[in-house]
């Protein structure tokens, strides 16, 4: 269960491929969660815990995939005009 976190993490904190590696790290904690089952039964308090790194890792998934698609329509504007003067940032 350690390398599943560990490769979270560096899922967590490389900017391309994002997605793919956060995937990568779901299918090795859904394995690692299943043999963990296979050898200390289903009710196990370790069981318990290889499933719920699995769901953790498929929450930040999707919380990244919304932080993606949320875009306000100024933003959106803001990007292809960056020079309007609704998109000016000033320091005050």
């Amino acid at each position: 269960m350690t390398a599943t976190y560990d490769k979270f993490q560096t899922a967590n904190h490389s900017e391309q491929n994002e997605t793919t590696n956060i995937q990568d790290a779901i299918l090795e904690a859904i394995s690692e969660a299943r043999s963990t089952c296979e050898i200390n039964g289903d009710g196990s308090v370790n069981c318990a815990v290889a499933w719920d790194i699995v769901e953790e890792l498929q929450a930040e998934k999707s919380h990244q995939q919304q932080a993606k698609q949320t875009k306000t329509s100024l933003e959106s504007f803001c990007e292809k005009n960056p020079a309007a003067l609704e998109c000016l940032i000033y320091d005050v």
